[in-house]
């Protein structure tokens, strides 16, 4: 079954329910992301200062969902938990657990056939779970990071993903948005440009 990225109009929302931060002050969403970044670090350093083996990677399914609790989860209540509500990006909520299972299946079938090269999957990997959505926020971010892991584990280099990527004010978000597109209908070509360039092209 396909499903569409659909993420042309893609905002970060404020709703700020479920936030972990002090809550006697108010915070503007620039802080939030300031805050986000120094959780998403501690991941980044986790699994991208060394090659991580497959006990510390495993994408499994409980794994997917530990990534984004630690990107996330000093942050934010609903970091590794899988959003009950219907966004406008993404699949329905209900199908969430069948369709990361299903990535899940698809990747170790994809590694064991070699059906594709590293970057591809790698790029796959990153398609698939941008359109799943599975969580109410950091999607992007824990799709781009997935996609990083996954070439680091095989001794490739991650992409310098910029990490407000989906921001109207940055010059690749329409180059991105197309990449993505495209995917939806089979084609990989762009995004698997883009993971090999890190927009270098």
């Amino acid at each position: 079954m396909k499903y569409k990225t659909k993420i042309k109009d893609a905002t970060y929302s404020d709703d700020i329910s479920g936030l972990l931060l002090d809550t006697s002050r108010q915070y503007t969403l620039q802080e939030i992301y300031i805050y986000e970044a120094k959780n998403i670090t501690k991941a980044t350093l986790k699994y991208l200062s060394a090659k991580p083996d497959k006990k510390l990677a495993p994408f499994d399914y409980e794994w997917l969902l530990q990534l984004h609790y630690e990107m996330f989860g000093d942050v934010w209540q609903w970091a590794g938990k899988l959003r009950k509500v219907e966004l406008s990006i993404g699949i329905k909520a209900y199908m969430i657990p069948i369709e990361l299972k299903k990535l899940v299946d698809d990747l170790r079938y994809w590694q064991e056939h070699k059906t594709f090269g590293i970057i591809e999957i790698a790029s796959r990997i990153h398609h698939r779970a941008v359109q799943i959505h599975p969580f109410k926020n950091g999607n992007g971010r824990w799709a781009r990071m997935l996609a990083n892991i996954y070439l680091k584990q095989n001794g490739l280099a991650p992409t310098k993903w910029n990490e407000n990527l989906l921001s109207k004010e940055n010059p690749h978000r329409d180059k991105y948005i197309l990449a993505l597109k495209k995917a939806d209908n089979g084609d990989y070509s762009k995004l698997v440009k883009m993971q090999s360039n890190s927009f270098k092209s």
